[in-house]
């Protein structure tokens, strides 16, 4: 039978794969990576704190990738090709593979925001970033994501 786990006691990932310019619109902000707790494979499952003015992501839409949101605590102003929408406490979104509907959150409160990030993990997602010269296409040599300018030139 599986232990339960006190998402509190798992190491948050602080950092950012985004190249360096990116990062500052996105951190400080903590993920911890609940279905890596359990060893899962297939899904992801993060529970992502957001302090007042950051961003979850750049705005962005995945290929191959579904995604989920559930929000804990706090307000998110989701913001999508079709506008802005605050989501609060118990309140959920989705995001199909290949939509193509960009979208991200921003903490415009006060308070931290804290929610559920869902996804399945595909090797062969592609991640487009429409406000940004900035494309996620694919894994390298090492399992590592490439992140490339949307000409193709890799981010160094």
């Amino acid at each position: 039978m599986p232990k339960p786990v006190d998402p509190k006691t798992l190491t948050p990932r602080t950092d950012s794969g985004y190249p360096q310019c990116f990062r500052e619109r996105v951190l400080p902000r903590e993920k911890r990576a609940l279905g890596d707790a359990f060893g899962l494979t297939r899904i992801g499952i993060n529970q992502t704190t957001l302090p007042p003015g950051k961003s979850s992501a750049l705005r962005h839409w995945h290929s191959d990738e579904d995604e989920f949101v559930y929000v804990l605590s706090g307000e998110l102003t989701l913001i999508n090709d079709d506008g802005e929408r605050v989501l609060g406490p118990g309140m959920v979104v989705g995001f199909p593979a290949g939509d193509g509907n960009a979208h991200h959150f921003r903490n415009s409160g006060q308070t931290e925001a804290v929610y559920l990030e869902v996804s399945n993990r595909s090797a062969d997602d592609r991640v487009e970033y429409p406000d940004d010269d900035l494309a996620l296409n694919g894994q390298d040599a090492n399992g590592r994501w490439q992140f490339t300018h949307k000409d193709g030139t890799v981010w160094e």
